[in-house]
């Protein structure tokens, strides 16, 4: 009895940590600034890159950090390219979005606040409007 103990003590530990890992992992909810995601397309055509364009919506104030982290998060394929309009939820912002460039409305650009790229080759970037 004694020596099924010392096997199965070290396995439940493990399996405990692994488990308590998995549940833990920093997310979207763990951000300051309440972001919401108002809209989300993605190009239908798989034999090419994966266009991904989400519009979201936060809180007032400076989240320009959780901005970053906030597109870092969401889904990127490689040689694809994903793009998050970043709205004021104070402020009117849209709920549709196009593949086309410009991708959204002109009269919704101006309530923009931010937009976080990352393209093909993983390289990111978080353009700013508002004024920190």
């Amino acid at each position: 009895m004694r020596r099924k103990a010392i096997i199965f003590a070290p396995i439940i530990i493990i399996v405990s940590i692994l488990t308590w890992n998995l549940f833990n992992e920093p997310g979207i909810k763990d951000l300051k600034g309440n972001f919401k995601e108002q809209a989300f397309l993605r190009n239908e055509q798989n034999d090419g890159p994966v266009i991904r364009l989400y519009i979201v919506s936060l809180n007032e104030g400076d989240f320009g950090e959780e901005m970053k982290t906030y597109g870092d998060y969401m889904p990127h394929t490689k040689y694809g390219t994903t793009k998050v309009f970043f709205f004021k939820n104070t402020k009117q912002f849209p709920t549709t979005i196009n593949l086309t460039p410009p991708h959204l409305n002109s009269e919704f650009m101006k309530n923009c606040i931010g937009i976080y790229e990352k393209d093909g080759m993983g390289q990111t970037n978080l353009k700013r409007f508002d004024k920190p």
